[in-house]
């Protein structure tokens, strides 16, 4: 595979929906790239997809009309991989056909939207795939490169720990009062619930803080795993029957629902086996005015802070201002009066923008970057050990759990009741 360094990264999106829009704002801070295509199974979706990349001057984008079509264009150098989870594992086995058969000429890289797939099994296959057809890989967690993530991490590593020690205790919550589309609320599309959903984010941003720059991804070891998860809003009839209404009759929470709260603990030891701990929650039953992101890292004498919608900037709207419903001030806004914070750059606060500058960036030079599928695998491995504690009712040991063919309860079929 030719690695060398391009001029510009032309990106082709796998997928046009909500994800792929919110990259799409981020990559207007994001020199170097061009959106050059996209393929979504809608051809309205990536009609609207395409037309948007050009409202922007983001690139030429074409709709494709087939992902082989994309893919063997020759116009694409990477790909953005951010449909529905159950299809991420469809999408890696084309890829790597089409690679491994000589048919891609351009084609150097793979990014893949979190979580990289629904089970660990189906994670390392995705890994094997991208590592036979030598393709660079990416995964993408837009948390990591949240603005205050980098600049708070940086303050901490810097002064703080070289004078008392590396920090111990990592906490992050992700909170909201649901998705968007009606995938996301089946388990078996989408691999589970809010944990799955969710908890892929606030671990791997923990496991992040907690460890030390330049250090290995790898150099925190998973010791045990303890959850718990619960129905607390969306199995409640009337709201149950309101999540039909809007999701159409596949989403079913009176008869077949997935948590909509969870809380995990993972324990971790360095080499020298001081031991670390990371606290997670997350929930799909959160009504306040929007999605919200806390963040905490805690060492011998200093302590890290984030909320994502503690923000400098707030509106008041009175009960005379009325309008329609949206979201132009926070992601899953809920309410259109009172006091409202406002998050004047949702992509850059998330982190979806430095996130794009670093994969372009090593992507267009050949290079590795900092995160890739196998930083992937080992967030489903977490994911996948908290689901097992969560069903056990007990906290599990990593040693002693083969969790490759784990599927967690709310991810199975119909017919089957065991792990």
């Amino acid at each position: 595979m030719d690695h060398t360094q391009l001029p510009t990264l032309r990106i082709g999106f796998i997928g046009a929906g909500f994800m792929a829009n919110f990259h799409l704002a981020s990559l207007t801070g994001v020199r170097n790239a061009l959106v050059a295509g996209v393929y979504s199974p809608r051809p309205a979706r990536r009609e609207a997809f395409a037309a948007k990349v050009r409202s922007l001057d983001l690139g030429p984008c074409v709709a494709y009309p087939t992902l082989e079509a994309m893919l063997t264009s020759g116009e694409v150098d990477a790909v953005w991989i951010v449909n529905p989870n159950h299809a991420h594992i469809e999408v890696m086995t084309e890829i790597h056909r089409l690679v491994t058969e000589g048919a891609t000429p351009a084609l150097r890289a793979v990014a893949c939207e979190k979580p990289l797939a629904r089970t660990l099994r189906e994670a390392r296959e995705m890994l094997r795939l991208i590592e036979d057809a030598g393709l660079l890989h990416g995964y993408l967690e837009n948390q990591l490169f949240s603005t205050a993530v980098q600049r708070g991490r940086d303050i901490i590593w810097r002064r703080a720990v070289p004078a008392t020690g590396r920090p111990y205790i990592a906490r992050a919550a992700e909170e909201h009062s649901g998705p968007h589309e009606p995938w996301f609320w089946q388990g078996e599309l989408q691999g589970g619930g809010v944990l799955s959903d969710m908890m892929c984010h606030s671990v791997e941003v923990a496991r992040f803080l907690l460890t030390a720059p330049g250090e290995p991804r790898d150099a925190l070891k998973l010791v045990s795993a303890s959850a718990t998860v619960a129905n607390l809003k969306w199995t409640r009839p009337a709201y149950a029957e309101q999540l039909k209404a809007s999701m159409g009759a596949a989403v079913d929470y009176g008869r077949r629902p997935a948590e909509d709260f969870a809380r995990g603990l993972l324990t971790l030891e360095d080499a020298h086996g001081q031991q670390m701990v990371i606290e997670a929650t997350t929930s799909w039953a959160y009504v306040g005015p929007g999605l919200r992101i806390t963040l905490e890292l805690l060492g011998p004498e200093y302590a890290l802070e984030f909320s994502s919608l503690n923000t400098g900037l707030k509106v008041f709207m009175s009960r005379a201002v009325t309008g329609r419903a949206g979201e132009d001030l926070v992601e899953k806004q809920n309410a259109e009066q009172g006091l409202m914070p406002v998050l004047e750059d949702e992509a850059g606060i998330y982190g979806y923008t430095l996130e794009n500058r670093h994969f372009v960036e090593a992507f267009r030079k050949g290079e590795k970057p900092m995160e890739t599928f196998v930083d992937g695998v080992e967030v489903v491995r977490m994911l996948m050990a908290l689901y097992r504690s969560a069903e056990l009712g007990r906290t599990v040991s990593i040693s002693d759990e083969d969790l490759d063919d784990y599927v967690p309860v709310v991810a199975r079929p119909r017919n089957q009741t065991t792990g």
